[in-house]
């Protein structure tokens, strides 16, 4: 298996519960590189969890359809950022000194606030979920929040120092290159812009199909053409979730460090649940708008 192979299957084997056979050995020097396809994770996890929603929605109500679509997006990630969650939460609002809130995040049992938080987060994406599936807008667009989320790591490992420089899963993520970032969002973009000019497509389709009815060739292309301008703003929000998801994890990767002196693996995986649920809510905003 050449190394970039190993280091896909290193990605959906340290992300994912999907059943990638391949015997590896999870050196630093492998996790940084496999970093660089995250997204490509994200992608993967975005198509089984709205296709298990789009299928589900045909034979259940939105509300457990919403509930059983968000268990399977737990199962799928086996809960790793949510544990991050809820241990970063449990640190940041302990209000402690910096050594005693890293001491709480090695800490394996769960606090009060760390519950909290993962309910309310649980709770949120719940009715977020619940939303869409009852407006029926399942679209390429869905697949921006994991794609992006998980970017946001990788250039979170880049960007900011280390919490502890000694152990955790954050110091073998240090010193990546920037390359494998570049390579990271490289793949962000192509999926967005994928996304995005599918859906573009079939926004202009669809309006014909339904508008046009036996307008002659030349009709419909210039049917379609007018389609494609009326549907602009897809593009201007697919440009917008990227923009966003930096914004609000620099912001917040920004006060953790403030406090914290650097990240630990479980921020980085605080991090991909909050802007997850961020640019999921952005989504639902804009279809409501």
């Amino acid at each position: 298996m050449s190394r970039e192979r190993q280091a896909v299957a290193a990605a959906f084997q340290f992300l994912t519960r999907l059943p990638v056979k391949a015997e590896l050995d999870f050196s630093p020097e492998l996790l940084k590189r496999s970093a660089s396809y995250y997204p490509l994770v994200g992608v993967v996890i975005g198509i089984i969890v709205w296709g298990f929603a789009s299928i589900t929605t045909m034979v259940l109500p939105p509300l457990p359809c919403a509930i059983l679509t968000l268990a399977i997006w737990v199962w799928l990630t086996g809960g790793l950022h949510l544990d991050g969650w809820m241990d970063a939460a449990d640190a940041l609002f302990s209000y402690r000194s910096r050594e005693r809130m890293l001491e709480i995040m090695k800490d394996s049992r769960v606090g009060a606030m760390g519950v909290i938080a993962c309910v309310l987060l649980l709770m949120l994406k719940a009715a977020l979920l619940y939303t869409v599936l009852a407006e029926r807008n399942v679209s390429g667009l869905l697949l921006l929040p994991m794609v992006w989320s998980r970017w946001f790591m990788v250039h979170a490992m880049k960007r900011w120092p280390k919490a502890r420089n000694d152990d955790g899963l954050a110091a073998r993520f240090a010193d990546m290159s920037g390359g494998r970032v570049g390579l990271a969002l490289f793949w962000a973009v192509v999926v967005t812009l994928g996304a995005a000019a599918g859906q573009y497509i079939l926004a202009g389709v669809a309006t014909v199909t339904e508008e046009s009815g036996n307008l002659s060739l030349a009709g419909s292309h210039l049917q379609m053409l007018l389609s494609y301008a009326e549907s602009l703003p897809i593009w201007i929000t697919f440009v917008l979730l990227p923009l966003l998801a930096y914004g609000v994890g620099t912001f917040t990767a920004n006060r953790i460090n403030h406090r914290l002196g650097g990240l630990t693996g479980d921020i980085y995986g605080a991090l991909n649940e909050l802007l997850e649920t961020v640019l999921l809510l952005l989504i639902v905003i804009l279809y409501g708008l």
